[in-house]
């Protein structure tokens, strides 16, 4: 070799030194080469060694877009060996993309900055994520603040990341969207508290539906939309009307600036329906509705989309009483109602059910006047009368003392069962309490009226003794009830004993009272001899003339035996 030609090596040498570093070991490194041709699917590069390399067009392509390249570009790429069996150099153009971003992603995460990335795969425990070239780990938990059930809408789309650890020697990157994402609504959530205010319309998406409302997320901080606030009408649970996800508009109700806590309502953008309700809902008037809910107490009817209506129990049937709701209306069912009272600072309204239709009540007063005769079967028998079944579905009671004229209302009951058929008279209905009086007794003459009219106070009588007891004597006169107490039993005191008469004895007393509400009669002895007494002595003479009470009764007595 000649001089010159050494002085050339040593300069070609140096060269090496001064690129490669000296010692002249060169893999491994990232050198900038320059294309000189493509050949096939294969780009020749000559990065200054002794032999030039090769490498596939794939490496240079981007995702969705075949390799943008041609001789002449300068391009940097991966040295990993310095000459292959071929005696070429074997280049890698995506390993110096990897370098060249893993000095950048240092750079960022010694900075704590965000990184651009696309999630491209998944693998077990998360996500792969593009770096511009590095390849980074995203675990499940780091995707989102909340849970994803379906990532497929975030693949393929460039979006910002933090790293949270790297390896350069290990080549791991962990990456987190989370962490990004809860930075962005801190954010959000100082400058939405800073300026939120009661009244103020906002839009939100559907967090998460409970039983007793929804949380929306207004972006970075969450309210509350309780059920009572989504519509003006009846919702039994949120999720008749909203679902994850979904995009609302919604209006500030309730801002507590301290505790942060936001209530949100649906309702309150359009107009209460409740306005006017007087006006639309007069007492009286009858409207066709919606049953919407069913409770032990009533059902509520829809009159309108948020106006509702409780018609109680008490006002659903005419004759069905102590009856569940449910057995009269059912849930959906249109019914017609009348409006009973109007409330509306309370926001309620009073329906019937029953006011709609014929009170039967009026409608057997119409078809049985007071007198009228009816026929019916014992539906019930209680300790104070019997209930009889009517026309028109409804009962008729008979008292225990409008069952016979001589008996007592416990002894007359006796003779009837439930189920027999029975003839009464009607005494009485009463409308408003909904109660309709008979009488079986009254279907016969009262025989104490009748006897009334041939026996007066005064009279003397023949009765019979029925009783004796220690207080005097029961009797018997022409079909009543009389009593002769036992000081009325005579004139002298020593003639005054129960015991002195016999049952079925007759005797004659004088009538003293006639009780009609008792339906008896008092009688006594003594004042029939008192007035005989008197009627003698009128007749025969007086004890001041010098005659004895003997002698007057004597001669009273033979005058009455002469007579017969």
């Amino acid at each position: 070799m000649t001089n010159s030609a050494l002085a050339q090596a040593d300069d070609f040498a140096a060269l090496l030194d001064e690129t490669l570093g000296v010692g002249g070991s060169f893999e491994g490194q990232v050198i900038t080469g320059l294309i000189v041709e493509i050949d096939g699917d294969c780009a020749v590069i000559d990065v200054g060694l002794k032999s030039e390399g090769r490498v596939p067009l794939k490496e240079f392509a981007t995702a969705g877009r075949n390799a943008d390249i041609k001789a002449g570009d300068r391009v940097d790429v991966f040295i990993e060996r310095y000459e292959d069996r071929n005696g070429e150099v074997v280049l890698s153009r995506e390993k110096a993309k990897r370098e060249e971003a893993w000095t950048l992603l240092e750079k960022s995460f010694e900075a704590q900055q965000r990184v651009n990335g696309v999630i491209f795969g998944r693998v077990k425990g998360g996500f792969t994520v593009d770096l511009s070239g590095a390849v980074a780990f995203l675990p499940g938990s780091q995707v989102d603040i909340r849970p994803v059930r379906d990532i497929t809408p975030l693949l393929g789309t460039p979006q910002p990341f933090q790293i949270l650890k790297m390896d350069r020697s290990r080549g791991n990157i962990v990456v987190s969207r989370r962490a990004v994402l809860e930075e962005t609504r801190a954010e959000q959530r100082s400058e939405l508290i800073e300026n939120l205010k009661e009244g103020q319309i906002l839009e939100g998406v559907v967090k998460n539906i409970t039983d007793y409302g929804a949380f929306v997320d207004l972006g970075g901080v969450d309210g509350l939309l309780h059920v009572t606030d989504i519509a003006w009408k009846r919702i039994n649970h949120p999720s008749e009307a909203l679902h994850i996800g979904q995009t609302v508009k919604v209006q500030v109700i309730r801002f507590n600036s301290e505790t942060q806590r936001i209530s949100l309502g649906i309702k309150q953008l359009d107009a209460d329906p409740w306005e006017g309700v007087e006006a639309k809902y007069p007492v009286n008037a009858k409207f066709t509705g919606r049953v919407t809910n069913i409770t032990d107490y009533g059902a509520f009817v829809e009159l309108e989309p948020g106006v509702e209506g409780l018609v109680h129990v008490s006002e659903m049937s005419w004759t069905k009483k102590n009856v569940h709701p449910g057995k009269i209306v059912s849930t959906s069912q249109e019914v017609e109602v009348m409006v009973l009272d109007v409330d509306p600072q309370k926001r309620r309204i009073s329906l019937g059910l029953k006011q709609t239709m014929n009170n039967p009540w009026e409608g057997f007063l119409e078809r049985f006047p007071q007198g009228t005769l009816v026929e019916g079967e014992i539906k019930n028998i209680t300790e104070f009368g019997l209930f009889i079944g009517l026309p028109g579905d409804i009962d008729g009671m008979v008292h225990m003392s409008d069952l016979d004229w001589e008996k007592s209302g416990e002894a007359a009951i006796q003779d009837f069962k439930k189920g027999d058929v029975v003839k009464a008279k009607v005494l009485d209905v009463d409308i408003e309490k909904e109660r309709i009086s008979l009488g079986i007794k009254q279907l016969s003459d009262d025989p104490f009226q009748n006897a009334l009219s041939s026996i007066k106070k005064g009279d003397v009588v023949t009765c019979t003794v029925t009783q004796v007891t220690e207080n005097g004597l029961e009797v018997a006169v022409d079909g009543l009830s009389g009593f002769i107490r036992k000081g009325e039993l005579s004139r002298e005191r020593s003639e005054q004993r129960p015991e002195r008469f016999a049952v079925g004895e007759k005797i004659d007393a004088k009538v003293t009272t006639v009780e009609k509400s008792s339906r008896k009669i008092t009688l006594s002895i003594k004042a029939r001899e008192v007035e005989e007494e008197k009627q003698a002595m009128a007749d025969y003479g007086s004890s001041d003339s010098g005659a004895s009470l003997g002698d007057i009764l004597g001669a009273a007595m033979r005058k009455a035996q002469e007579e017969k």
